[in-house]
């Protein structure tokens, strides 16, 4: 019996348990917490304190705009439309230099105004590259890439127009080809307090570097959005309480007597040759003409637009 006793003795005292320090605690209950979070989720971090700051700055960040269909890089090919375009602010994200180029002066302005404006890659490329890129043009041995134009959403103007507190002045363009037509309209918008300029998607000019140039930087503050269907944009515009107002050789109003330039207002200028196309025509709440004493036929469309956002912003003054 005593020597039975012993043997529970002795296996009772190998067992472990409490120890002096633990409080009384277990072994289970000693145990880790787990992984350790990374360092941004962990206060007081470095990491997380400039995760915070990143989060603190997106949310002052402006929502962003609905936008319109995207459109397609650029290339501007030659010396001289290469300086030209980068003298003019034209957005570039890449110029393309010949390797062993003859270095004359319009080479060096186009890398310092390269350099000067900063966010370009300068990269070196052989001519096979080149030719490539150009499908054969006459590069000169300078390639300037423009990125694709961000076009606004139709309903950007309209919000363009109530965060400065104004009526809508806004001008569509109806079969416009020539991107510096454009252009032009851009800058007179830009002048003349408009909020905008509509394209159609299709068949329409749209902001390449000749209409950056032409706009002469106003496209950098001026947004132009594109429709899908210039007709709809049109009649949701009319939704929204602005009065679609057409140029017409033909209109039956004439301009000095147009009362509604001083209120929310869609201009839609047409083609210099065809004028308005018949769908957009007819969704026109009226169709207004220029008068022109010295007998000139028509005016082009930058010229229209600005005469008419000259009045309207007259009247609005």
């Amino acid at each position: 019996m005593a020597g039975n006793s012993q043997r529970r003795n002795r296996r009772t005292a190998n067992k472990k348990g409490a120890t002096v320090g633990s409080g009384g605690k277990r072994r289970r209950a000693l145990e880790g917490k787990g992984p350790t979070p990374p360092a941004e989720m962990r206060k007081g971090h470095v990491k997380q304190r400039a995760a915070n700051a990143r989060a603190k700055q997106a949310a002052r960040r402006p929502a962003p705009r609905r936008g319109g269909p995207k459109g397609t890089n650029e290339l501007v090919v030659g010396r001289n439309p290469v300086v030209e375009a980068l003298r003019e602010g034209v957005p570039a994200n890449a110029l393309y230099v010949q390797q062993f180029i003859d270095n004359d002066e319009r080479v060096r302005e186009a890398l310092q105004l390269a350099a000067e404006r900063g966010g370009i890659n300068l990269m070196e490329a052989p001519r096979p590259e080149l030719d490539r890129m150009t499908n054969g043009l006459n590069h000169q041995g300078l390639v300037l890439q423009v990125p694709p134009y961000d076009y606004a959403h139709p309903e950007d103007l309209l919000d363009e127009a109530a965060t400065a507190g104004e009526d809508p002045l806004i001008v569509a363009l109806d079969g416009v080809t020539d991107p510096r037509n454009l252009g032009a309209v851009v800058r007179s918008v830009s002048a003349f307090g408009g909020h905008g300029v509509v394209v159609p998607e299709r068949r329409a000019a749209g902001m390449t570097a000749g209409a950056w140039k032409t706009s002469a930087g106003t496209a950098a503050r001026t947004p132009v959005a594109r429709a899908t269907n210039l007709t709809r944009a049109l009649e949701s515009y009319q939704k929204a309480g602005l009065t679609v107002v057409g140029l017409a050789a033909d209109g039956e109003a004439e301009l000095q007597d147009l009362e509604v330039l001083d209120g929310p207002v869609v201009i839609v200028v047409g083609s210099e040759g065809k004028g308005l196309s018949r769908l957009v025509g007819e969704t026109c709440d009226v169709r207004v003409r220029i008068p022109m004493p010295g007998g000139a036929e028509s005016l082009n469309a930058g010229v229209a637009a600005g005469v008419v956002l000259y009045e309207a912003s007259r009247r609005r003054a």
